[in-house]
């Protein structure tokens, strides 16, 4: 059992998506991440397993190297694909309630920004670390964010910019969240805003990179 969870982790690590995927080279024509999260279901690993054992220790291994810049978008993007390839057989597991997530993550990106890579960077690394995500998409209205929340309470929200101009968005968008539903946690990122900014807007939480926001929502389910 340990050994095919190991062999999931590495496709994910190298973007290993399926058999047919080219890329790592060195695995050409090797089962991938899709082929072998099928195989331990049908061997009897548990989806938790998969998840836990798998592809949430990958995905951290993929963010921090992303942190330390030992690689880049294009391999993140990769790995997140690799990801995706095997979660897409654990979803049915985790819509019947027969395997828990970590809880829901609604993000978009803020009124009047279309910037949409940064935000899926982080949704794909956040649903890899075991959050069920709720992707609202760019160009977000406060109330749209708003409608998310009342109809998923106790969710986590991530807002993104990536134009100064936009900044002021997020600030309006947190402003309403926290006067609704102070309890909220947000968190901020994008290629403008910083630490300091989220402090003065009331965000709870900024990162540079995805990872970060995994590391902190870890410690409000640990909490």
């Amino acid at each position: 059992m340990n050994d095919i969870l190991s062999q999931i982790a590495r496709c994910v690590e190298t973007g290993k998506i399926d058999r047919n995927c080219p890329y790592p080279p060195d695995m050409k024509g090797q089962d991938g991440a899709d082929e072998l999260a099928r195989q331990a279901l049908d061997g009897g690993v548990s989806p938790d397993e998969v998840l836990e054992n798998a592809l949430i220790p990958a995905m951290a291994t993929v963010g921090d190297r992303f942190s330390r810049k030992e690689i880049f978008v294009p391999q993140m993007l990769m790995a997140a694909k690799a990801m995706n390839s095997a979660m897409k057989h654990l979803k049915p597991f985790f819509q019947s309630g027969e395997t828990k997530r970590k809880g829901k993550f609604i993000i978009g990106t803020v009124s009047g920004d279309l910037h949409d890579i940064g935000k899926n960077l982080v949704a794909m690394m956040i649903e890899g670390g075991g959050w069920e995500i709720i992707d609202l998409g760019v160009d977000v209205s406060t109330e749209k964010f708003m409608k998310a929340l009342e109809e998923n309470p106790g969710a986590a929200v991530g807002l993104s910019a990536l134009l100064t101009t936009t900044m002021e968005n997020m600030k309006k968008t947190v402003s309403s969240i926290k006067e609704k539903q102070a309890d909220t946690k947000i968190l901020v990122g994008g290629a403008p805003v910083t630490r300091e900014y989220c402090d003065k807007i009331g965000a709870d939480f900024y990162s540079p990179d995805p990872q970060g926001a995994v590391n902190y929502l870890k410690t409000l389910v640990s909490a």
